[in-house]
């Protein structure tokens, strides 16, 4: 059903824009709330990986333009339209794509599930993002995940949630491509066989090339912030320490590129 916005009141329209994204994310209930999904590229993706759609936003030339095949793969969902600047005043920014898409969070899976769907006889490389909260690393990190082949994201509950709507949009919807969940002890990753690297600076430092990481079947990167790095713990438990060896003084890389790179190296 489309439904014009005359008033930033018309009801059904505030998962757009006065709910915060602690607000959507709970507005269901703790694990099925909802995510706003921006762009027809990203909401395709989100679709075809299996979300379901709760609403759409979408300004009136997209309906039966870039929007089409969306509305008709959502069904039966509320489809609100209007001026383009009553839209701009309800989201805070012009819809430069056009279309928005609130969309209903999956179920939180465990660890075990997670890593258990990683396909067996192969070497297992994923990446746990430790307390970094800037939305556009999250969606960076997401997308080269899964451009160079990371089986699986896990994040401490002081990350940022990939499902933030910057860090969907940065990441081109790679959020919903690569299997990713929370981690609350890293005890868990050592008994399912998992070795960590703690990528950081330290005397005991290998480099990120160094044959021994490659060699290992079950391998989990950390990557903490690019200012406080990773808590002193966390890189005293690691198995390994790793550095990426770096020209001209540099010591340090944003955390994106740091990944990208290590994905890359590592890459099975």
């Amino acid at each position: 059903m489309i439904t014009e916005i005359h008033s930033l009141q018309q009801p059904g329209i505030e998962v757009f824009g006065t709910l915060t994204e602690a607000q959507l994310r709970n507005k269901l209930d703790a694990e099925r709330g909802l995510f706003i999904a921006e762009s027809p590229k990203v909401i395709r993706v989100a679709l075809q990986a299996g979300y379901e759609p709760q609403a759409l936003l979408c300004e009136r030339k997209h309906i039966t333009g870039d929007a089409a095949d969306i509305i008709a793969a959502c069904g039966d969902i509320p489809i609100y339209t209007g001026e383009r600047e009553l839209l701009a005043q309800l989201t805070g920014y012009t819809l430069t794509r056009g279309v928005l898409c609130a969309m209903r969070r999956k179920p939180e899976l465990s660890v075990q599930e997670v890593l258990g769907s990683i396909p067996s006889g192969q070497k297992h490389r994923i990446v746990v993002i430790d307390g970094v909260v800037d939305t556009t690393n999250i969606g960076a990190i997401f997308r080269s995940a899964a451009a160079l082949g990371i089986d699986a994201v896990l994040l401490t509950r002081n990350s940022c949630d990939p499902l933030n709507r910057r860090a969907v949009r940065v990441s081109m919807g790679s959020v919903f491509l690569v299997p990713w969940t929370w981690l609350d002890s890293y005890d868990t990753l050592r008994s399912l066989g998992y070795q960590t690297a703690a990528m950081a600076l330290t005397d005991k430092s290998i480099s990120l090339d160094d044959p021994v990481l490659k060699q290992q079947e079950r391998l989990a990167f950390i990557m903490g912030t690019e200012g406080d790095g990773l808590p002193q713990q966390t890189i005293t438990n690691a198995d390994f320490t790793v550095r990426i060896p770096m020209s001209h003084q540099v010591d340090s890389l944003n955390v994106a590129a740091a990944a990208a790179v290590a994905f890359w190296e590592l890459r099975k």
